[in-house]
């Protein structure tokens, strides 16, 4: 559902010749999703980075398949020199980089979208509330197991994540937004301790 609605609003901000980036953009699904959306005839300029070369890689070898014209760029997004765009994209990213650093990549996304450009971004999210927050994380960890993960593989996750992952409450991400260049930020969906926003400038 998530996937689904970054797609829509993605396509809905576009405009002839606009640019969209797709950070963390792992094996450019979502970026082949937007080509698909948007057509053939529609002049647009899809970029994807990613710090992981196996994961360009992979995306490559997909994007040659599809016969897509999406661009790839292996490398940092603090440190890329960003085009005007009209969209920009973050699933799961931002909650890797510090908070310090965080500021200052949402200043530069806000200082590279065009007017009434977009950024979404989808993040795990914890709640004010402690007994709040962990029946939240139970409820994704059944979610996990129903999915077929077992307890081992979910303990070693969280494991993996902790001191790494650094989640913000929902009106935190909000209120970064709107500190950093955006006129709104809003909730585009949400489930347990996962929301998307979208934030306008």
């Amino acid at each position: 559902e998530s996937q689904d609605l970054t797609r829509r609003f993605a396509v809905n901000a576009l405009q002839e010749g606009g640019i969209v980036y797709d950070f963390g953009c792992s094996t450019a699904s979502m970026l082949l999703e937007i080509e698909r959306a948007l057509g053939k005839g529609v002049d647009t300029r899809l970029i994807g980075i990613d710090n992981s070369r196996a994961m360009i890689e992979h995306a490559r070898k997909k994007i040659e398949a599809y016969g897509s014209r999406i661009e790839l760029v292996e490398g940092d997004i603090l440190q890329h020199p960003y085009e005007a765009a009209q969209v920009f994209i973050s699933n799961y990213t931002l909650q890797f980089i510090r908070p310090l650093m965080r500021e200052g990549l949402i200043r530069n996304i806000a200082d590279a979208l065009e007017e009434g450009g977009v950024f979404i971004f989808s993040e795990k999210v914890v709640s004010d509330n402690p007994k709040l927050n962990k029946e939240l994380i139970d409820c994704y960890y059944d979610f996990k197991k129903s999915q077929g993960y077992s307890e081992y593989e979910i303990m070693q996750k969280r494991e993996a994540l902790e001191n790494v992952l650094i989640p913000y409450t929902m009106i935190e991400n909000i209120q970064m937004a709107k500190n950093n260049g955006f006129k709104s930020c809003d909730v585009l969906f949400r489930w347990t301790n996962f929301a998307t926003f979208i934030a306008v400038k």
